[in-house]
C-alpha cells in the first residue's frame, strides 16, 4: 500500500465519522494529541491537507472525501483478510496442491476428496495430474504441496512415504485375443501390445521387467492415456499392461479378460513432499487421508500372493 499506515487511515475514518478529534480520541482510546499527530503524519504522506474545520465541526477535504471511498476498500479488505488468516490459524480451512498421475487421479482420490470434504468443507484442495518426473519438479520448485506418484522418486530434498503397491496386470478383448493364464514377456512378445507412453515411471518399470527377459519389446501403439488404451483393447486392437487399480470392480462396458504377468510386476504409489515443507493443518489432513486409503483399501503384495490373486 506504499508506505500508508492502517491505523492512520482508521483514526481518520473516524474522525470524518465522529466529527471531531476529541470524539475520535474517545472511541479509540487514545490521547487528542496522538489523533492530531497521526493525522499530521497522514497528511504529510500524502501531500494533501484531509481535514478542516467548518463551524465546530470536523470534515473531510475535497482530497479527504476522495481518500475515505479508498479507507472503506481497504478497511474491508484488511477485514477480510485477517478473517482468512484467522481461519488457518485453527486449522478450519487451507489450500492444498496435490499433484498426481490419470490414473490414479480417476481411481484413488475421489473417495480420498470425498471424505475429506465431509470433513472439512472449507479445504481447498487443486488437483493436477502429470507423470511421475513432472510431479517431482513441481514439488521441488513449490509449485505443488504434495505428490502421491510411482516410484522411484530421486532427490535428496524430498520425504518419500509408500503409501501402497498396486499390481500390472495384462488386459485383452475376451472376443479377440486369448491370453494365457499368467502370460510372460516370451507371450505378450507374440501379441499385439499397446502400452504406455515412454518417460512416465509405469512404463520404465514394465520395460524393465521385458527386458529381463532378453526380449525385444516392439508395441503396436504407445498411449498417453491408460483410458485411451483399455478402450483400444476393448475395441480388439490388441492387448495392454495397466495399473489393477485402473479396473475398477464394477462390470464395464466390455469384457475384458485379466491377468496377472509371470513373474508378478508390481509399482509402488507414494506420497513426496519436500524435507522442508511446513506441514499445516489441511496438507497433514490430506496426507494423513491418502495413506489410510492406500493401505486400507489396496491389499499388500505380501497378501495378495498368498492368497493366490
Amino acid at each position: 500500500m506504499g508506505g500508508l499506515n492502517l491505523d492512520q487511515l482508521q483514526t481518520f475514518a473516524h474522525v470524518i465519522a465522529l466529527g471531531s478529534f476529541s470524539a475520535a480520541a474517545d472511541r479509540l482510546e487514545l490521547s487528542q494529541p496522538a489523533v492530531s499527530l497521526q493525522i499530521k503524519q497522514l497528511e504529510k504522506r500524502l501531500g494533501v491537507r484531509l481535514i478542516e474545520r467548518v463551524g465546530r465541526r470536523a470534515a473531510p477535504t475535497a482530497a479527504g472525501a476522495e481518500l475515505l471511498v479508498h479507507v472503506r476498500r481497504i478497511d474491508s479488505a484488511a477485514a477480510a483478510a485477517v478473517d482468512a488468516m484467522a481461519r488457518h490459524a485453527t486449522g478450519a480451512v487451507g489450500r492444498v496442491r496435490l499433484g498426481t498421475g490419470a490414473t490414479a487421479c480417476i481411481y484413488f482420490l475421489p473417495p480420498v476428496l470425498r471424505e475429506l470434504r465431509s470433513r472439512f468443507p472449507s479445504l481447498d484442495i487443486v488437483v493436477s495430474t502429470g507423470n511421475t518426473p513432472a510431479i517431482l519438479r513441481a514439488i521441488e520448485e513449490n509449485t505443488i504441496d504434495v505428490g502421491l506418484v510411482t516410484l522411484p522418486a530421486p532427490g535428496r530434498m524430498f520425504d518419500v512415504r509408500p503409501v501402497l503397491e498396486d499390481e500390472f496386470v495384462a488386459i485383452a478383448s475376451a472376443e479377440t485375443i486369448r491370453l494365457p493364464a499368467r502370460p510372460t514377456p516370451t507371450d505378450l512378445a507374440k501379441l499385439p501390445v499397446v502400452l504406455y507412453e515412454a518417460g512416465a515411471n509405469t512404463r520404465t518399470l514394465f520395460d524393465q521387467w521385458f527386458m529381463r527377459s532378453g526380449l525385444p519389446l516392439k508395441p503396436v501403439m504407445e498411449l498417453g492415456s491408460v483410458e485411451a488404451i483399455k478402450e483400444l483393447v476393448g475395441a480388439g486392437l490388441g492387448c495392454g499392461v495397466v495399473p489393477r487399480m485402473a479396473l475398477p470392480r464394477t462390470k464395464g462396458r466390455r469384457k475384458l479378460t485379466i491377468r496377472s504377468l509371470s513373474p508378478r510386476l508390481y509399482r509402488s504409489l507414494a506420497i513426496v513432499l519436500r524435507h522442508d515443507k511446513p506441514l499445516h493443518r489441511g496438507l497433514r489432513e490430506v496426507v494423513a487421508a491418502m495413506t489410510k486409503f492406500g493401505r486400507s483399501y489396496f491389499l499388500s503384495p505380501t497378501s495378495r500372493r498368498s492368497r493366490g490373486g
